[in-house]
């Protein structure tokens, strides 16, 4: 399969609805993340160099362009993981399907399915870590940015946490195949606090935005 990033938004959307078990809810979440940064850079291309903008102070621009580049480094990080969540569920299947006929091989089968497992956790969790910086680094841009198009951050907030929860969710049901109770139980508790917090952010996010739309 080529690259999903690769692909055109009809091609990626028809490999979705197959039955082709990936790319799933994690690729789209990223996908999601990566969208919501995109629109968040639109409002920032829109506002920098107007007059508005212009007149802010310059400490709140300094603020303003520090999370612009902020955000454009997390979406080019989030495409990155689009691809890298097929890759887990992958070698997650790949680890399935080796042979199991003698104690080694089922051993090895173990190991290497365990070895996926991690792989399989690692890479959603990241991505919702991702998603939850977009959402903190929106505010400035909600608030000092084009009033025209503050609605755009406002759908890139609610696509933020969409990525976040779909991680997130993408995370839970892969803990029971992890064996160390202790990874399991930090990842849970890591998915929580930024489910909590995400939500907090994405509603300051659109306060401020329905705020500015009047």
């Amino acid at each position: 399969m080529s690259l999903l990033m690769d692909m055109t938004l009809r091609e990626y959307s028809d490999v979705l609805a197959s039955n082709e078990p990936a790319p799933g809810g994690g690729s789209t979440a990223a996908l999601s993340g990566v969208l919501g940064a995109a629109l968040t850079m639109m409002v920032v291309s829109l506002s920098v160099g107007k007059k508005n903008y212009e007149s802010l102070d310059e400490n709140i621009k300094d603020k303003f362009m520090k999370e612009a580049e902020n955000v454009k480094a997390i979406q080019k990080e989030l495409s990155g993981l689009v691809d890298e969540d097929t890759k887990a569920f992958n070698k997650f299947m790949a680890a399935m399907k080796l042979p199991k006929d003698s104690e080694e091989q089922k051993q090895l089968r173990m190991e290497k399915m365990q070895e996926a497992s991690l792989y399989a956790l690692e890479v959603p969790l990241k991505t919702a870590e991702k998603c939850f910086a977009l959402l903190n680094n929106q505010k400035t841009i909600a608030r000092c940015g084009n009033r025209n198009a503050v609605s755009d951050v406002g759908v890139g907030a609610l696509l933020a946490l969409s990525g976040l929860e779909g991680e997130i969710l993408n995370v839970n049901i892969n803990l029971p195949g992890i064996a160390d109770e202790a990874i399991r139980s930090e990842a849970h508790d890591k998915c929580m606090k930024l489910s909590v917090e995400g939500r907090k952010l994405h509603n300051e996010i659109l306060d401020l935005v329905n705020l500015r739309m009047g």
